[in-house]
């Protein structure tokens, strides 16, 4: 078992890079064929920061919803609770793909901005006259910064899911194992809690949104 362990090793290894190198390699030929269009990495950078803005706003939406469904199973008499449960369960999971989704997205701004601004920096060296490559340094170095406060708050608003979303899971899976009002009237009880986990979730992603906006604003402008 030792042997096949060590003969195993080498192998991942290599497939790790060779996975690294295959997704460096579709980055770049994506790259060349938007530039062959008109369409560089800056303006990559904008569509992306706005398609995680939106990713956010739904999320939002989703949130609430699944705050919603649980108020209304909460306050529920009699009719039928297997019907309000799997309105909950339901909710739950689009709370979930959601957060993924915003996940992923924010996971895709950063990497074109990786890049971005690694190209930045080295056509600089380019430069023939100092003042214009002072001036662009300083605009990359400005734009970093904006940058960086960006994802800081994205990613703030991103880590208030996870809580979120195991607190319903917790809910969604005591229902389903106890469909009655004993165990409707047990999950009650931390409600008030989840309520302002999820309103600090949003206060966080109307923050990240905001952010999110001027960061365009500001690349628009440039």
């Amino acid at each position: 078992m030792k042997s096949n362990s060590r003969l195993f090793k080498p192998l991942l290894g290599s497939l790790v890079v060779a996975i690294a190198l295959l997704s460096a390699g579709c980055s770049t030929a994506y790259y060349a064929a938007m530039e062959k269009v008109g369409v560089h990495k800056r303006d990559i950078l904008i569509d992306r920061v706005e398609e995680a803005r939106d990713a956010q706003q739904l999320s939002q939406q989703e949130f609430k919803d699944a705050l919603d469904q649980l108020s209304q199973l909460l306050n529920f008499h009699g009719g039928n609770l297997q019907q309000q449960y799997e309105s909950l369960a339901s909710q739950y999971q689009d709370s979930q793909q959601a957060a993924a989704e915003v996940s992923q997205r924010i996971d895709k701004v950063e990497l074109v901005a990786f890049d971005l601004f690694a190209e930045w920096e080295t056509e600089l060296s380019q430069y023939q006259n100092k003042q214009l490559r002072t001036d662009s340094k300083k605009k990359l170095l400005e734009t970093k910064r904006q940058f960086s406060s960006l994802v800081k708050v994205m990613r703030k608003a991103e880590s208030k899911m996870p809580p979120v979303l195991r607190v319903l899971n917790d809910n969604v899976l005591y229902l389903k194992h106890n469909l009655n009002a004993k165990a409707v009237g047990a999950i009650g009880v931390e409600f008030g809690m989840l309520q302002q986990d999820v309103n600090n979730l949003l206060t966080e992603m109307n923050r990240a949104i905001a952010e999110s906006n001027q960061f365009i604003a500001t690349m628009q402008q440039s």
